[in-house]
C-alpha cells in the first residue's frame, strides 16, 4: 500500500486537482504542520482558481517556516490583491503524456544549488538554451537550473538548429535532482522520419553521479 504522500504526488501528476485537495487535507488532519502537504494543497487551490484559499494556505506555511521558498515565491506570484498570476505553470490532465519519439523524461546534470531547486514546481515551464553542443535549462527568469546530458544535448542541438520546436516542464524537483519532461511540438519536413528521442537514450543519471559531476554554469562555458 502506497503512503498518503506518494498518493498525493501521483494524483497531482494526473492533474486531478479536486482529489489532490481532498488527499492533502486528509494528510493535514494527522499533521497540520506538514509543510509539503500545505504547499501541495495551496498549489492545488491555485490551479482550481481558489486563490483566497491558496494564499491562506501559503501563509500557514510561512507561519511555520518564514523562509520557505515555495510559499514566498507563490504568494508573490498570486499578487497583493489576490490575482491569479501564474504564467509559467501549464498544468493539464495529459501534460506528461508520453508519446514514442516525441517526448522524453530527462534527469538534469550539473544542477543549480538546492535553494534554487526548491523553488521549482511541477508543471513550471522551462527554457532550453543552446550553447555550442550543450543545452542549458533555465527558468522563466533565465536563471540556470541544469543541463541536459551530453548525448541528449548533442542530438537536440541538431534538431533545434534545423527548426524543430520543443517545450519543457518541471516534472519533479528535490534537493539536487531535477527531472523534466520534454515534448516535441513541431517537427520540420526534413526531419519528418527522424524521431527526436530514441528508445534507450542514456539520459537517466543517478543522483550519486549527479552529485559527483562538477557544477558547470552557462557563464563558465
Amino acid at each position: 500500500m502506497i503512503s498518503p504522500k506518494i498518493h498525493a504526488i501521483q494524483i497531482a501528476l494526473t492533474g486531478n486537482w479536486v482529489e489532490a485537495i481532498s488527499i492533502n487535507k486528509e494528510i493535514l488532519k494527522s499533521d497540520p504542520t506538514d509543510i509539503d502537504a500545505l504547499n501541495r494543497l495551496a498549489f492545488a487551490y491555485t490551479i482550481t482558481g481558489k486563490t483566497k484559499e491558496a494564499k491562506k494556505t501559503y501563509q500557514k506555511v510561512l507561519d511555520i517556516d518564514s523562509a520557505n521558498p515555495i510559499a514566498l515565491k507563490n504568494l508573490k506570484r498570486l499578487g497583493p490583491n489576490g490575482n491569479k498570476i501564474k504564467p509559467s505553470l501549464h498544468i493539464s490532465t495529459n501534460m506528461f503524456l508520453e508519446e514514442s519519439g516525441k517526448t522524453k523524461i530527462v534527469t538534469l546534470i550539473n544542477t543549480a544549488p538546492s535553494q534554487i531547486i526548491k523553488t521549482l514546481q511541477m508543471g513550471q515551464l522551462l527554457q532550453l538554451h543552446m550553447k555550442r553542443s550543450k543545452i542549458f535549462v533555465q527558468d522563466e527568469q533565465k536563471q540556470y537550473i541544469g543541463m541536459l546530458p551530453d548525448d541528449m544535448g548533442k542530438r537536440l542541438t541538431t534538431f533545434l538548429n534545423g527548426g524543430n520546436v520543443y517545450e519543457s516542464y518541471v516534472k519533479s524537483a528535490h534537493d539536487h535532482e531535477v527531472i523534466i519532461f520534454i515534448k516535441e511540438v513541431k517537427r520540420v519536413a526534413k526531419y519528418k522520419n527522424q524521431p527526436s528521442f530514441l528508445f534507450g537514450d542514456k539520459i537517466r543519471l543517478s543522483l550519486e553521479a549527479n552529485k559527483k559531476a562538477p557544477h558547470v554554469s552557462e557563464e563558465e562555458e
